[in-house]
């Protein structure tokens, strides 16, 4: 899914209670929407956790940023969990830089991730 004017594309797929959202692509203010829907329509299914696989994701500003501080309060509030996975180091750099590592479960890749 894309949110209209957006380049990033979020696939979404479920495996029993955990649900996995890949952004493929740059997420800045025009991307951000997109992530946010496809997060939010995963959060519907009342996953026990959400894994965002980053790999596909090379640079993330600010709104990419925030879309996934208010993912973290949504899963939290469900009692689900988020997991970030696959960070690029520029993306990393970029959540380092805002402080933003430690809020998060960071895993190195998906499979890291779903032992988390």
């Amino acid at each position: 899914m894309a949110a209209e004017g957006s380049s990033t594309h979020v696939a979404v797929t479920f495996k029993g209670a955990v649900a996995y959202a890949a952004p493929a692509g740059d997420i800045g203010t025009h991307e951000a929407p997109a992530l946010r829907q496809a997060i939010r329509e995963a959060m519907d299914k009342r996953p026990s956790k959400i894994i965002v696989d980053l790999t596909g994701v090379p640079y993330m500003a600010t709104a990419g940023l925030a879309t996934l501080v208010e993912a973290m309060n949504l899963t939290r509030k469900a009692g689900s969990t988020l997991v970030l996975a696959g960070m690029h180091e520029r993306v990393k750099a970029v959540f380092d830089i805002s402080r933003l590592t430690s809020l998060f479960k960071i895993a190195p890749d998906v499979g890291a991730a779903e032992s988390m």
